[in-house]
């Protein structure tokens, strides 16, 4: 706790203690949304006596050492959605902006730009190593589990130690400034049913400068067509009822977490509907779902058909796809599911 007696610290944690005696649930990134600051300083700080230490940058290079401490749990959310997947970090690949980890348990796209900061915490038991952007929000969290390498953990956290730690210094993150088209313009229809790989759609997003939102809602009802907001948890349901294997993607700015496999308990607390299985984890604020849509493109193994979520902001909360690989059609169980959902016939 290099900052225990930082003029700062001291201060976020008086204000920590307060907002947490009032919301003795709340976890530590809504308190820190209670409180207008950052995870990050709070973190920095060691409220609620979190133990935490600073680790040095690049982020990158303590991501490709994940892989030595075995069986961890992943953790990637948005405002409106959390992702949890047991498993080990397998096949790393982390460049200077990219990266990729492509094991069998843990699937994950990262984007490193805004990736600025990394801290080992242990807090209420817990132990965590956690990554945060420029501005101080957690882009993804590794937990140690009771099949972790604990004497590999604590050597990864030694050896990246930051001797000589600085308080975080926060920047905010830049805006998009690319100017979007309110409708999309005259050929991106025929563009989209020009696709050959699900993996173009943000290239085409991009070079007709539409928002995603606009495209959905601008290419017509047999690629894309909106459903009742309640369509993830009646498909979540449907597809614990059925076994059918999915995958789900969770992702934020600067990380996408997947999930493929069936599941089967399935629990609602209050606004959250979850998944509670041994390995994977999913709460899902179904309150926030603003927009619910069926998109439908074409690849070269044929129609690929998803469940996307959105919130009143525009953003995507998260993604469901039947479960594939390159080479593969998709599942038909999956199809149909997704076509029973669908007011006008989907193209085929």
């Amino acid at each position: 706790m290099a900052f225990q007696n930082h003029e700062r610290a001291v201060e976020l944690r008086r204000r920590y203690e307060e907002v947490s005696a009032r919301e003795p649930r709340a976890r530590i990134r809504n308190i820190a949304g209670m409180m207008g600051e950052s995870e990050l300083e709070l973190v920095a700080a060691g409220v609620g006596g979190m133990k935490s230490i600073a680790l040095r940058t690049p982020p990158q290079e303590i991501f490709r050492e994940l892989g030595q401490l075995g069986r961890v749990m992943a953790l990637t959310r948005n405002e409106y959605c959390v992702h949890e997947r047991h498993g080990r970090y397998e096949d790393i690949r982390a460049g200077k902006t990219m990266g990729i980890v492509l094991g069998p348990d843990i699937d994950l796209r990262m984007f490193f730009t805004h990736w600025a900061h990394t801290w080992s915490v242990e807090s209420d038991g817990k132990r965590s190593l956690q990554f945060f952007d420029r501005a101080g929000v957690a882009v993804h969290k590794v937990y140690l589990t009771p099949e972790t390498d604990t004497a590999a953990w604590d050597a990864l956290v030694a050896r990246h130690t930051d001797a000589e730690p600085a308080w975080p210094v926060l920047e905010p993150l830049p805006e998009a400034e690319e100017e979007l088209h309110s409708q999309a313009p005259s050929g991106f229809r025929e563009d989209w049913m020009a696709m050959q790989d699900t993996h173009e759609f943000f290239s085409l997003l991009k070079r007709h400068r539409v928002h995603r939102l606009t495209a959905l809602r601008d290419v017509g009802p047999d690629l894309a067509q909106q459903v009742p907001v309640e369509s993830a948890e009646r498909m979540l349901t449907d597809v614990a009822a059925a076994s059918i294997p999915f995958m789900c993607f969770v992702g934020n700015h600067g990380m996408i977490q997947i999930h493929s496999g069936p599941v089967q308990r399935l629990k609602r607390t209050g606004p959250w509907f979850n998944v509670l299985e041994p390995h994977f984890n999913l709460h899902l604020n179904t309150q926030a779902i603003a927009s619910s849509w069926i998109v439908n493109k074409p690849t070269v193994d044929g129609w690929v058909t998803s469940l996307e979520c959105f919130s009143s902001e525009g953003d995507l909360i998260v993604q469901f796809f039947g479960v594939r690989k390159p080479g593969q059609p998709e599942l038909t169980q999956w199809r149909a599911l997704l076509e029973s959902y669908c007011p006008t016939p989907l193209a085929a």
